[in-house]
Parts: structure tokens; sequence; C-alpha cells
């Protein structure tokens, strides 16, 4: 008010419920005829520039990752390999059967530590992966007896509904079949009594698409934002690097992750471009 101007950010929602950032500026203008004060607003919509920002970031933070992980992948891996195989030796010599149990919990925790490691190599991974065109939904198929079998030690539901005929995409197959773990992997741990996750795909102008979603509890707001970064988790044991690999599959293959979440639960759709024939 002393300034006659404000300027700032401002979150908008529009009439489809999309939410647009724009970068505003309120003038404080005296009407001359009546005497009194109005408010002159204008707003430019920058909602694409603080995502190519926020993108920037990410990547900013990647590359960190990238040379971290290259520089503690042997060295840290030859070490534990030799120590494994030492507890591996010792556990099965009679003096030592009584601690059979201890030495078989810190194999599985060098086992964990390398599961880690190997995750930093597969966040860090940078190099264009050789794709070619696949069938999406026959990926899913194989997946899905591993699925089902996960489902079931949890007492979850895991379904597929898939569309007939789908255009082939390029894919790495390897990678997909990451990808597709981490994010259905993820639903289960985000669900409860009665939880469900289900596979979807579908085309969409000209896309095809792969929905994987979960009746869970949802992605807290302050979360979603920043979904990508690594080390980013609401998981107690968690190392925030499964969704941030995700994000970096997604990107080899020229694909977007959008999602959607809320207290019934979340939904992360995957928009891969149609190979061209």
């Amino acid at each position: 008010m002393a300034k006659g101007k404000w300027v700032g950010e401002l979150i908008h929602t529009t009439k489809d419920h999309k939410q647009v950032t724009v970068r505003s500026c309120w003038l404080l203008r005296k009407n001359i005829r009546g005497g009194s004060q109005e408010i002159i607003e204008i707003d430019k919509d920058i909602t694409e520039e603080k995502k190519i920002q926020e993108e920037l970031g990410r990547l900013d933070t990647m590359k960190l990752v990238s040379q971290i992980a290259a520089g503690i992948s042997h060295e840290i891996r030859n070490p534990m390999t030799t120590v494994r195989g030492y507890l591996q030796l010792l556990a099965q010599k009679k003096n030592y059967s009584e601690e059979k149990s201890k030495f078989k919990l810190m194999i599985e925790e060098l086992d964990r530590a390398n599961q880690i490691i190997t995750e930093f190599l597969s966040l860090a991974k940078n190099k264009a992966a050789p794709l070619a065109a696949h069938d999406l939904n026959e990926v899913i198929r194989t997946l899905s007896p591993l699925l089902e079998a996960d489902a079931a030690s949890q007492a979850k539901s895991f379904r597929t509904h898939l569309y007939p005929n789908l255009p082939n995409i390029l894919l790495n197959t390897n990678e997909i079949r990451q990808l597709i773990l981490n994010l259905v992997r993820n639903g289960f741990e985000a669900t409860g009594i009665n939880g469900k996750v289900s596979i979807l795909t579908y085309l969409e102008e000209g896309q095809v698409v792969l929905a994987i979603e979960d009746n869970g509890c949802g992605i807290p707001a302050d979360i979603v934002k920043d979904l990508g970064t690594p080390f980013l988790s609401t998981k107690a044991s968690g190392t925030g690097l499964g969704i941030p690999t995700c994000y970096n599959i997604a990107r080899r293959h020229n694909a977007a992750i959008t999602v959607n979440t809320h207290e019934e639960g979340t939904t992360f759709y995957i928009q891969f471009p149609v190979a061209k024939t």
C-alpha cells in the first residue's frame, strides 16, 4: 500500500482444475474521477519456465549423484565382495555353527548395501540405452507372474487392463521392466489392508500411455512437487532412489511422467511416443 505496487508469484487454479504459476504485478492507482483507489493486476504465465527451472535443478543433483556413484562403485564393492566371501566360508565351519544366524544377518546387510549401490549406478546412468520397437503389453505380460506373486505374498491384489492391439513403441525392455517393478512395488508399499495395484495401457492423443495406480494413502503435496529428486523418500528405510531412476528411464525413452495423487490413491502416467513405421 505504501509503495503503490506488489510483485510476486501466485498459483492460480483454472476452471478445469489445473494449477498455473504466474508472475503477478499489482499496481495501486487512484481513480481520478471518484478519488478512490483501484488495483490493476498484470499476470504472466510462467508455469513452463518454473518446470524448466525445476528440471535443471534435478539434473544438477543427478550429475552430482553420477559423480558419486562412479567414484564409489568399485572401491566399495570390491572389499564388500571379499568380506561376504569370508563370512560365507566361516558360516560353514562347525566351530561357528551357533553363530550361523549372525553370519546370515551380516551377509543380508551386505547384500542390501550392494543393492543400494546398484540403484546409485542405475540412477547415474546417462548413456542412451539401445531402443527397439516392442509391444509394451508383452513386457507387462512377462512381468505379471512375478508381480502377482509379490501381491499374493502381501495379501494384496494385482490386476492388468491392457489395450488390445497397442502400437509398438521404442523401448529398452530391461529398463522398462525396472520402471514397472519400481512403481508397482512402491504401490504395494503405499497400500494397507485390501491393497490394490493395477497396470493399465491405452492410447491418448497419438501416444501410448502406461498407467500404474494404487489405492494407498496418496503422496503428500510437499513431496509431489519434488518427485524425481534423489534421496527424497516418505519411507523410513527408503533410499529415495527408486522414483528418480524411473524419471531417468522415462527421459531416455523420450517419455513424460505425470502424477495424480489424493487421499484414495496415486496414479503414475508414463506417456510414450508411438514408434514410426
